[in-house]
């Protein structure tokens, strides 16, 4: 199987980092959900439908859709929000004015079985990467300017989501009632995305990686 990835890049100001990735993780996440999967008997199923709810940003000039799940948006948000607190956390130890780079990535996979006692492979077949540039600005001029082009930004990238989710690829095939949980995440109540995983890492502007792995090693330095 070949994975497709896809690259989206934008560039924000430290107070838009979480809003900006909200928007475009449940954009994508909107068009890789279905409603819950009802069996009546094995290969015989319905699927519920799938809510939708309007989010307006506050530091951006800008409207997004999600999928209307309090569960799947609060697992979403705690992975944004630690991305943006490590994005802070560098640029305070790297100093005022410091730019950084930071890229969140959105892989979806299915699992497929092994025999004990290996445990299960995961194979990916869609990941979007995410490269964020987290400025500095001097000025509430220069914010007024960020929030109206940021928004103008995430229209174009919320575009360019939908065309690609549009074309004829690969998507997993329906399964079994046997086989569901290794296509779908089937532990949230209200919605069923494709199984998924959100890992991220940042890059200050002397090129040095951190990875997921190190956020809390980092937190902790920085608490010293």
């Amino acid at each position: 199987m070949n994975c497709r990835s896809e690259v989206l890049e934008v560039s924000v100001e430290g107070r838009q980092v979480d809003e900006a990735m909200l928007a475009l993780v449940h954009t994508i996440l909107l068009h890789r959900s279905t409603g819950k999967f009802h069996y009546k008997k094995e290969g015989t199923y319905s699927i519920g439908t799938v809510g939708t709810q309007d989010i307006d940003c506050d530091f951006i000039d800008f409207s997004f859709v999600r999928v209307s799940s309090d569960e799947l948006d609060r697992v979403i948000r705690k992975a944004v929000g630690e991305f943006k607190d490590l994005c802070c956390a560098l640029q305070d130890a790297m100093g005022n004015g410091t730019d950084g780079m930071g890229q969140i990535s959105l892989e979806f996979y299915q699992k497929k079985k092994s025999r004990w006692p290996f445990s299960d492979e995961c194979i990916p077949w869609e990941v979007w990467s995410i490269k964020v540039n987290v400025v500095n600005l001097a000025n509430e001029q220069e914010r007024q300017i960020c929030r109206e082009k940021v928004g103008e930004k995430l229209g174009e990238k919320v575009i360019n989501i939908v065309e690609v989710i549009n074309r004829h690829e690969y998507l997993p095939k329906m399964p079994t009632q046997s086989e569901v949980d290794n296509v779908f995440d089937t532990s949230l109540k209200d919605v069923q995305p494709y199984l998924y995983k959100i890992t991220f890492q940042i890059t200050d502007t002397l090129g040095t990686s951190v990875s997921t792995t190190m956020r809390r090693l980092i937190k902790d330095t920085l608490a010293l």
